[in-house]
């Protein structure tokens, strides 16, 4: 935002170049042509000034464009030497005659070293250049630099380096899916769907955070009509530089609770995002953040208002899980938070699973049960309940698949569903097997399995387990708009599950996703911007917790 403040003030000047002269017929060179030549070369070209982001904190320039047929053709002169005397007459809708050399900066072309610069009146802005997307590549080669404007609605579908670097990603058509949430996902589509706002720099940590609303927060959802700068093409993405405010309508607002669940019993599925009492290791870095964990995940948690959770990415160790569940009850006149109790550490991994529930509305009939099976580093625990109120026993996992992150050089390497799927293929059939023995052994039909598979809905994991007969509540009861828990490089997908079997199915009465958390940019998080800090649910963890009903 640095940059398109400054923009946008000058936009409000008069002053410098107001009373600018016609320059002297000279030969110069069509702006399309210059972008053809070789670095090094000495040009001259005039153009009207239709962008200004100079200054340190800004791209350290601004950009020149001339009327061509059919498209007109413009250039970005990167120019943080340039005088303050020439500085005062560059402003947007001036014409300028230049010497400058070009130049290419990380693949990028520009005029570098502009000379003399002078002013040769004001024409006014051009008018920008309709532009719609899905657009072909390209037509859009073709109108880097050059000013645009999109009539149609974009919708925010990423924010994940807005703090970093003040960019937003936007799609056509409403948020980007993960192409494997649902059958009919294509990734091509997708990346001509998508466009970068960016804020007229590409600092890192930009002062302010740009495009925030009055929470510190601009949730994916949201929809900006008339976007109106510079195309530019950086860091292999295709992204606008504004020219004019950018005005957002908060069409995804944020969820005071829980979208309504009807049933006697409520479980909910939340990876809580490495809850580590072991400072410094992949949770809390210090004591403080560790507190500002704790009071974000309260909130989710409480605000669910369930009975039954399946808690993901808890520290592997007996001490961390012990103090969550005191956490839970902290405040409370009777601690009803309790764990089911498995052997601690649990499996193989720096992270385990944990079923822990409230006693005074559930009992846990007979002993829980843990899949030893080595294909889990995280092996799944289960566990019997009854509710209090009456009903019939129902068998509950939770589980935690393996990651799609530290992809081999080899082997299980990601063939669409990310790396590592063939063994989460197989910890899905794995699983599968476990629930069916341990439903035979407690003598239990209805069972549920809540967790994170790291897959998404149409992924194999998916559907193993569909063919081993367990329901995937989620896509039988969220319409495909709803259906995300987690977003990845701007694209929305559900990787945290709520399955049932056939028997199970018949008895849930709701589903909901609590969208608190994949929405939300990173800065909230308890490890994220102090200032923007706040011990509420939103940005509790990078997941979303999926909440099922029943009776």
């Amino acid at each position: 935002m640095r940059g398109l403040g400054f923009a946008l003030a000058l936009l409000a000047l008069t002053g410098g170049a107001a009373g600018a002269r016609e320059c002297p017929p000279l030969a110069t060179a069509p702006l399309a042509e210059v972008k053809t030549q070789a670095p090094g070369q000495r040009v001259t070209v005039e153009g009207v000034v239709t962008g200004v982001f100079l200054g340190r904190e800004a791209l350290g320039g601004f950009y020149l464009q001339q009327a061509g047929a059919p498209e007109p053709a413009a250039v970005f002169v990167f120019a943080p030497r340039l005088g303050a005397r020439e500085r005062r007459g560059i402003e947007p809708g001036v014409r300028v005659r230049l010497a400058a050399e070009t130049a290419e900066h990380r693949g990028r072309f520009q005029l570098s070293a502009p000379a003399r610069v002078e002013v040769c009146g004001r024409p006014g802005l051009p008018d920008p250049v309709p532009l719609e997307l899905p657009a072909d590549a390209d037509r859009l080669a073709r109108l880097v630099d050059v000013k645009v404007r999109f009539d149609q609605p974009l919708t925010v579908t990423g924010n994940y380096l807005l703090a970093r670097y003040g960019s937003l990603d936007l799609a056509a058509g409403g948020r980007l899916f993960r192409p494997t949430n649902a059958p009919d996902g294509d990734p091509a589509a997708n990346a001509r769907r998508r466009i970068v706002l960016d804020d007229g720099s590409y600092r890192a940590q930009p002062e302010p955070i740009p495009y925030l609303d009055a929470y510190g927060s601009r949730r994916s959802g949201a929809v900006i009509e008339g976007l109106t700068g510079i195309l530019a093409h950086a860091f292999e993405e295709y992204r606008v530089h504004p020219i004019r405010a950018v005005h957002f309508d908060d069409a995804n607002p944020r969820p005071a609770a829980p979208p309504p669940v009807p049933g006697r019993v409520r479980a909910a599925a939340f990876n809580v995002e490495n809850y580590f009492l072991s400072l410094g290791q992949r949770g809390a870095r210090h004591a403080q953040e560790l507190e500002r964990q704790r009071a974000k995940l309260l909130a989710a948690a409480h605000g669910l208002e369930a009975d039954l959770l399946a808690l993901v990415e808890v520290e592997n160790r007996a001490e961390a899980l012990t103090d969550l569940v005191r956490q839970l009850n902290r405040g409370a006149e009777e601690a009803h938070w309790r764990a089911v109790p498995v052997p601690q550490p649990l499996g193989t991994d720096a992270i385990q699973v944990a079923l822990v529930y409230r006693a005074d509305r559930l009992e846990v009939v007979g002993a829980p049960r843990v899949d030893t099976d080595p294909i889990h580093e995280r092996p799944p625990v289960a566990a019997v309940f009854r509710a209090r109120a009456g009903g019939a026993p129902f068998l509950a996992v939770a589980v935690h698949f393996k990651s799609k992150t530290g992809c081999p050089a080899r082997g299980d390497i990601d063939r669409g569903q990310g790396c590592w799927n063939q063994r989460r293929t197989a910890q899905g059939e794995a699983l599968a097997g476990f629930v069916r023995r341990a439903a035979h052994e407690a003598a239990v039909e209805d069972v549920l399995v809540l967790g994170d598979l790291n897959a998404y809905g149409a992924e194999d994991p998916l559907r193993v387990l569909d063919e081993a007969g367990l329901v995937d509540l989620v896509a039988a009861r969220l319409p495909p708009e709803r259906r995300y828990t987690y977003v990845f490089r701007g694209e929305a997908g559900y990787l945290d599950h709520v399955l049932a079997s056939a028997g199970m199915a018949e008895r849930v009465r709701g589903v909901a996703i609590w969208h608190i958390n994949a929405d939300e940019p990173p800065h909230l998080a308890f490890d994220g911007r102090r200032d923007w800090y706040a011990p509420d649910p939103y940005r509790s963890s990078d997941h979303d917790p999926v909440l099922v009903g029943f009776d």
